[in-house]
């Protein structure tokens, strides 16, 4: 049976898969901001710095278990801050003062269901502590998606926590996973003060760029021309790569490695993916040793 890269991601949830796959963040600005400022010396004030944030946030999934790619940060928000960011979209809302966070639930809920309704990802992280939004979460779990939250130090104590804000507890308590971030790190981020990249100094993407090649190639050689065709047709047309194509890819570098890849290696994964998908096909002496084709 032909396998379909094309559809919405099929939810095959084996324990393996269950916590890796493509992720969306939707973050209340406002209550980020507030976060920062919990238990933070110089905490953040109100104007803000987004560089680091898709770096902070992969991060502090990958502490909680979660080795997915975060694809794109939802930024919900009633001031401007300036910043032009590459897969970080602003979504205007009325100010907490005007309406009581109404605006802001509505758009971030209207998100959570387009993406839970499309099967768009495989999870979503939500910054915010607005109870009413509960309802929205429990119905995008119900389509299979599963909802993580943000938080601080705190919610590692649950108990204590529900009794001190019994709201933000709930909502809490409907996460699939508490994403605990410190509230030092976080507020160090929006000042600007953490590097933009979340990433091991050590990291050298020319080391392992042979071995991300190696793992491509050698996949690719195994694939029925149909498929190969398929894909070649669906990269064309988009920009991302397909979530199977992907999930699969990922799995196999974390088999080889034994480590899951960093942001940036899997930025270069797709890219390199690309090159050979949009190049000449290798053939199958391209993967084999030297020796062996002799």
């Amino acid at each position: 049976m032909k396998r379909e890269y094309f559809s919405s991601f099929k939810h095959d949830r084996r324990t393996a898969e269950s916590r890796q796959g493509s992720c969306i963040a939707l973050v209340d600005a406002r209550f980020l901001i507030w976060l920062a400022q919990q238990n933070a010396q110089g905490a953040a004030g109100e104007s803000v710095n987004r560089q680091g944030l898709m770096g902070l946030l992969t991060q502090a999934m990958a502490h909680t278990g979660l080795d997915v790619d975060l694809r794109r940060v939802y930024w919900y928000t009633d001031r401007a801050d300036g910043g032009v960011l590459d897969d970080q979209i602003v979504r205007w809302v009325q100010s907490h003062d005007v309406d009581g966070g109404a605006s802001m639930l509505r758009a971030l809920g209207q998100d959570l269901t387009q993406l839970a309704r499309q099967q768009a990802c495989d999870h979503v992280l939500i910054a915010t502590d607005d109870e009413r939004f509960i309802s929205d979460i429990d119905a995008a779990q119900l389509c299979g998606v599963s909802v993580h939250v943000l938080a601080d130090e705190s919610a590692r104590n649950m108990p204590q926590l529900m009794r001190n804000d019994p709201g933000w507890g709930r909502v809490l308590a409907q996460a699939d996973r508490r994403v605990v971030v410190p509230a030092q790190q976080l507020s160090e981020m929006l000042q600007g003060k953490l590097p933009t990249a979340q990433q091991d100094p050590a990291e050298n993407l020319e080391e392992v760029r042979p071995i991300i090649t190696e793992v491509i190639t050698a996949w690719w050689v195994e694939e029925p021309e149909d498929l190969r065709e398929d894909l070649r047709d669906a990269l064309q047309v988009s920009r991302g790569v397909p979530q199977e194509v992907d999930r699969q890819l990922l799995l196999r570098m974390r088999q080889r490695l034994t480590r899951a890849l960093s942001l940036n290696e899997k930025k270069l994964l797709r890219e390199i993916l690309r090159s050979v998908v949009m190049g000449p096909a290798p053939t199958e002496e391209a993967v084999l040793p030297a020796d062996a084709i002799a």
